[in-house]
């Protein structure tokens, strides 16, 4: 086993002994699935994705985001290549405008092209939003626009409001819809300071995801017109994404709106304050400050060494404190993403800037 392997067998054998985590905790499986029990409120189950947990929690993300409608999918990739989908056949055009740095363009094995044979236009691979300016530089008949919000492959980055409002206002005066890819949208409202519901009237369809921040077991929702949700059920049914039942997954998302959601503003001032701490501790953060819950941290230090220190930390204290380092675009430099979860909440501000300055100091 090579020095690389090695690391990362004894990262994960670390991570299995820790009991306590900066991050989110793992729970055992049983322990869960017993909680998701408790979560229930209907006793009777979808069949195929309609009715029980599944359509109170879809009328309840129509009602957050202000929306006509909504449909629970089981996955963010389905979700979004529906809409899209949906979109570019209404328009009679394959083209569709996005950034470069998009989850659409980094993680879904080019499957606009190869799946929809969708035609990408990219309107920036900058890390940061992309300008109306830059939308109006691409020329012709588009069948959508989309943003993602935050840009994680950017450093989870949002624009101002008033950068979104003239982005949006940008679309209608083109006459092509904007879609919203909100994986992160519920820990975006704080730094954004306007509801949901505010922002999603920005946009003709919002994405939002139910695992990430809000700690769901999996799937994703579609927000929008009564046309367009209707639509993208029936790609839902074409691409596999109607499983005999999606109660599990349903339940658990209902739970996550009921005790991770009213926490978002929470989340977002401990970033700000975490981001300030760790600067004191030797580190650079970005964005600074952080714009939601997550941020990148940035190190004086190879990769290779932080992460034995990490792991070695991990080791001592059974304490995982940051996900694996990875060697930065500066050469001697590495970094990783610090997301903020209700555990971190327990954790003092001055405590993570003391955890994280000892593994500079190894």
């Amino acid at each position: 086993m090579n020095p690389v392997e090695d690391l990362s067998a004894r990262r994960t054998t670390a991570a299995e002994g820790c009991t306590r985590w900066l991050t989110g905790r793992r729970v055992p499986a049983s322990d869960a699935l017993r909680q998701l029990a408790d979560e229930a409120t209907e006793d009777k189950r979808d069949a195929y994705g309609s009715g029980g947990e599944v359509e109170l929690l879809e009328k309840e993300v129509a009602d957050l985001l202000g929306k006509p409608a909504a449909v629970f999918v089981p996955t963010r990739i389905l979700a979004q290549q529906s809409v899209l989908r949906v979109y570019a056949d209404r328009a009679g055009t394959q083209r569709v405008a996005l950034h470069g740095l998009s989850h659409f363009l980094h993680h879904e094995l080019n499957a606009l092209e190869e799946v929809h044979h969708l035609r990408i236009e990219r309107m920036t691979s900058e890390p940061r939003h992309p300008r109306p300016d830059e939308l109006t530089a691409i020329p012709g008949h588009l069948a959508a626009v989309a943003l993602e919000l935050p840009l994680r492959d950017a450093g989870f980055v949002l624009p101002t409001w008033d950068e979104l409002v003239m982005f949006s206002e940008a679309c209608a005066e083109r006459g092509v819809p904007l879609h919203l890819d909100g994986a992160r949208l519920w820990e975006s409202t704080p730094y954004l300071e306007h509801s949901l519901a505010e922002v999603a009237a920005l946009a003709s369809t919002v994405y939002v995801s139910f695992y990430k921040g809000l700690g769901g077991l999996s799937g994703a929702a579609l927000a929008g017109p009564e046309d367009i949700v209707a639509e993208v059920r029936r790609w839902q049914r074409r691409l596999g994404g109607t499983p005999y039942t999606l109660f599990p997954y349903a339940v658990s998302a209902r739970a996550g709106l009921r005790n991770v959601l009213p926490l978002m503003g929470d989340l977002h001032q401990r970033a700000v304050e975490l981001a300030a701490a760790l600067e004191i501790a030797g580190f650079r953060v970005f964005p600074d400050p952080p714009h939601s819950n997550s941020f990148r941290v940035f190190a004086p230090q190879p990769a290779d060494k932080i992460e034995l220190a990490a792991v070695r930390r991990m080791e001592a204290t059974r304490e995982s404190i940051s996900y694996r380092w990875q060697p930065a675009d500066v050469p001697g430099w590495s970094w990783v993403e610090l997301v903020v979860t209700p555990d971190t909440l327990q954790w003092d501000v001055d405590e993570v800037g003391k955890a994280f300055g000892e593994l500079l100091g190894e």
